[in-house]
């Protein structure tokens, strides 16, 4: 991951209702969810979760696919462990052992049933 991009990544997540969006759609895992289960679940109004996803999908946090007339979201599980990596890469120069992450973290951290 660039620089650039997990500063996308963490700005489009550092706004509350977008960081408990992204956290949802992790938890839906790779199925996803419509959006109006999210706008249910979140408690939003449509349009104003339109905005939030659309900033989400533009820092590559999440993925998008039509479902006969539904959208359904997914998050983007490689970019988010890209960017987990990324933060982590020289955790305690290089030991993520040290810092109480796993060995091998953070590229086993979640992956979706692609992977």
């Amino acid at each position: 991951m660039e620089k650039e991009d997990a500063i996308a990544a963490l700005s489009a997540l550092a706004q509350a209702a977008r960081l408990d969006i992204f956290r949802l759609l992790v938890q839906a895992g790779p199925n996803g969810l419509a959006a109006g289960q999210i706008a249910e679940r979140i408690g939003m109004p449509a349009n104003t979760l339109s905005f939030h996803l659309n900033q989400l999908r533009h820092a590559g946090l999440l993925r998008c696919r039509r479902e006969s007339r539904s959208l359904i979201y997914t998050a983007e599980f490689a970019a988010m462990n890209a960017l987990l990596a990324y933060l982590t890469e020289n955790c305690c120069q290089g030991d993520a052992t040290a810092c109480g992450l796993p060995a091998g973290a953070p590229e086993t951290v979640c992956r979706d049933s692609a992977d």
